[in-house]
């Protein structure tokens, strides 16, 4: 299970930088300076939450415990939540999908804080 969190943490990583460059390179002729701004948002969050799948799977073996595990799957949930809501709305420009990433924000909060809680418990 927590060399799952590293593959996971990779692969959402490669999405990011892949995200990130159709982005940059083919939406910037397409849409508003305000949807491309929403869509580097998602990508940049992408990111940071591939980072903290990778923490996750990192922490969790040497010292597993359900709140890493806890952990990764919130933080998957708020990439596809909160970024995913956020691709589909730059790419429609269905303003709706916005009310779904606070879910996904949500769901980051949560995972960081059952990282923090699993490393705490371990040093104490």
């Amino acid at each position: 299970m927590m060399r799952m969190w590293i593959v996971l943490g990779a692969a959402n990583a490669f999405l990011s930088v892949a995200a990130g460059a159709f982005g940059a390179h083919a939406l910037k002729a397409r849409l508003s300076q305000d949807l491309l701004a929403v869509f580097e948002t998602g990508a940049r969050y992408h990111m940071y939450h591939a980072l903290g799948l990778l923490a996750v799977g990192l922490v969790a073996q040497a010292r597993p415990s359900p709140l890493f595990t806890g952990a990764g799957w919130a933080m998957l949930a708020g990439i596809v939540l909160f970024s995913g809501s956020l691709y589909a709305l730059a790419l429609s420009g269905i303003r709706g999908l916005g009310a779904i990433t606070p879910l996904g924000g949500v769901s980051f909060l949560a995972g960081w804080a059952l990282l923090a809680l699993g490393a705490w418990r371990q040093t104490g």
